[in-house]
């Protein structure tokens, strides 16, 4: 690659005076622009050594890949005597250009406290999804299996059991994630989850404090008392750290904190923020009721643009509070999760039609995967990287939707847990409406797909802007490359796991850089040890200071990306550890460093190991091999090797 070459013509793209900061991090530019609108598109797309891009939180990110990223950084500095940036400088310049958002301030607030539980509620959930499979009269016949199978009763019974546990002691999910959000301490926030849900409380019964009666309220299935009262419990925390002697604090701050935030909670703010929780629902319910199956269709509608925004952050929630309604007996499940479904199926639904009009292999590529991905409910590839580029398939995505979410509105299709918002999604529903919900799967699938396929077919011009070769040509190009494949001689070579836990696809990753594979094909690995090693036999091309990603070219010639977690660049260094230096000959399992797994979670960052393969197109086939489990040194990716 022609670092200055690029560099120029990254330039002369985003436009010169255009530009406000730059950094670069293992793979990409990350740029502050004054105005994105300026950007010719079109150049970067079409150029060779840009191997994608995208904005996110205020950055316009340039991918161009390992080894090369900061070279061509390097001469970018020297063409436009901008200062070199850190990538957390550049979050600096980026902040201080932005206004402040409390509406945004506080989505990303209820994110950061209910994602962290959504596998507890999830495997809750399904437990009774499970259970109601079990006990619903009517699936099978007129009665239900446990009735006609009474020897699995017991089973029945046990599942029932535990698919209640983390709805009823859901309050103490919720306190401990409050309090590492609020900055308090994540089991005193625990014990206050713990003390609003202690079985010794007896509701209709009262203490007397000074002549006030107090109701014993029990805070089962509750949401939102929890957060006023962790919230609480961190102010209160947080001063008497400030203030006690070093001497009693680590006695007399958890204490006075606890009996303080549990007084006021069983006075005064446990029974406000019920009623608070309640009167949601309540609207909630009484919205989905009055509007019926024309508001579902909206919402199916709006719900991708709002996905853009980043407000379905928020729903979580919301979702929380109709489950635990449903469990409780008081509400009847959640339609966001169903909506939700509708949506992501109908977008990757018209990233599959883009699949079968493109010529373009790049685009051919991106939109196989994107749709696979969109259909098992993660929609960013898709979006970002097909139908929003494209804008038409996306229009019509939102057309299937509609259509799909009305349907299951009027059908009255229900969520009793969270899941895979895809057609794995039945797994979440109440029993009985199954059926209906695969219906309005296939639905949505149906409607976007044709819709897009129709009107891509009557304006090719839209999904392929370049000209297609003539028919001659294209029967002499499809030949030679025919040829080629005939004569070429194929040689496997095998790249090992560097680090032990569980293998997913590439897809699954929560950054679009790797989720839609610009970088190349490979594996992703949630790591469960803190060593990495070597996955091939070869060359250290890459050790960056800040020891989260490594480079290297195998003695085979397949050029590695090993990624130590996501934008894990901004820790600096911290957590992480070295053993190698660039240029280094290591040996297939030698250690490279170690990754601090716990610590890098505790910061608030997502571990997981990328490990891609950035010549891919130089290989006849790169796949992840078959493995769930994995540990350092097993082989985990496949490459099929042109001689």
């Amino acid at each position: 690659m022609d670092h200055r070459k690029v560099a120029q013509e990254v330039i002369q793209a985003v436009g010169r005076d255009n530009l406000v900061a730059a950094a670069h991090c293992a793979t990409r530019l990350r740029l502050v622009l004054k105005d994105d609108g300026k950007v010719n598109q079109a150049a970067l797309d079409a150029n060779p050594d840009v191997k994608g891009t995208f904005k996110t939180n205020g950055q316009y990110q340039v991918i161009i890949g390992p080894g090369d990223v900061n070279n061509v950084y390097a001469e970018m500095i020297k063409e436009t005597g901008l200062s070199e940036l850190s990538t957390e400088d550049l979050k600096k310049v980026v902040e201080k250009d932005q206004k402040f958002n409390p509406v945004m301030a506080f989505i990303k607030l209820l994110s950061d406290i209910f994602v962290p539980i959504i596998p507890a509620l999830v495997a809750g959930g399904l437990l009774m999804a499970l259970n109601n499979f079990l006990t619903s009269p009517g699936l099978f016949g007129p009665k239900s299996v446990v009735e006609m199978a009474p020897g699995i009763a017991g089973a029945s019974e046990m599942i029932q059991v535990m698919s209640a546990a983390p709805f009823i002691f859901m309050p103490i999910l919720v306190g401990m994630s409050a309090a590492k959000r609020f900055g308090a301490n994540q089991f005193l926030g625990a014990a206050i989850g713990m003390i609003m849900t202690t079985p010794g409380l007896l509701p209709g019964h009262h203490w007397v404090l000074f002549g006030l009666k107090v109701s014993q309220n029990n805070y089962y299935y509750q949401v939102i008392p929890v957060l006023a009262a962790v919230w609480i419990l961190s102010v209160l925390e947080k001063w008497f750290h400030k203030r006690l002697p070093a001497a009693v604090d680590f006695t007399f701050t958890p204490l006075l904190s606890v009996i303080i935030t549990g007084f006021l909670t069983f006075i005064v703010v446990g029974p406000v923020m019920r009623e608070v929780s309640d009167l949601i629902t309540n609207v909630i319910v009484w919205l989905y009721n009055t509007t019926g199956f024309i508001g579902m269709g909206l919402f199916g509608a709006v719900y991708s643009p709002i996905v853009l925004t980043g407000l379905h952050q928020s729903f979580p929630a919301i979702e929380t509070q109709l489950i635990s309604a449903f469990r409780n007996g008081t509400g009847f499940g959640d339609f966001i999760f169903v909506v939700a479904s509708m949506a992501n199926v109908a977008q990757g639904a018209a990233t599959f039609a883009v699949w079968t009009l493109t010529k373009d292999k790049k685009m051919k590529g991106l939109s196989s995967s994107a749709g696979v991905s969109a259909l098992l409910g993660i929609t960013e590839p898709a979006l970002f990287g097909v139908n929003l580029k494209l804008k038409f398939p996306f229009f019509c995505a939102l057309a299937g939707s509609c259509v799909a979410a009305a349907f299951a509105g009027l059908t009255r299709v229900i969520a009793v847990s969270l899941g895979s918002a895809g057609f794995l999604g039945f797994l979440s529903i109440n029993a009985k409406s199954i059926p209906m919900y695969v219906v309005a799967e296939l639905i949505s699938f149906a409607v976007a797909f044709a819709l897009t396929y129709m009107y891509g077919k009557r304006h090719s011009e839209l999904v392929d802007p370049q000209p297609v070769m003539a028919a001659a040509d294209q029967v002499a190009q499809d030949a030679a490359a025919a040829q080629v494949v005939a004569d070429m001689a194929l040689n496997d070579e095998v790249v090992t796991a560097p680090v032990a836990g569980q293998a997913e696809s590439l897809t699954a990753v929560n950054d679009p850089v790797f989720s839609t594979k610009a970088m190349g094909n490979g594996a992703a690995i949630i790591p469960s040890s803190n060593q990495i090693v070597a996955p091939v036999d070869g060359e250290i091309t890459v050790a960056y200071e800040t020891k989260h990603a490594y480079g290297l070219k195998s003695d085979d010639g397949a050029e590695v990306l090993i990624h130590i977690g996501i934008d894990t660049v901004n820790l600096k260094g911290d957590h992480f550890t070295s053993a190698v230096q660039q240029g280094q000959h290591v040996k297939q399992g030698d250690v490279l460093g170690t990754a601090d797994i716990d610590a890098i979670k505790q910061a608030g960052y997502d571990p997981t190991v990328m490990v891609v393969i950035t010549n891919t197109n130089n290989y006849a086939n790169v796949e992840r091999i078959d493995a769930t489990a994995v540990q350092a040194g097993d082989n985990l990716i496949a490459l099929t090797k042109r001689n």
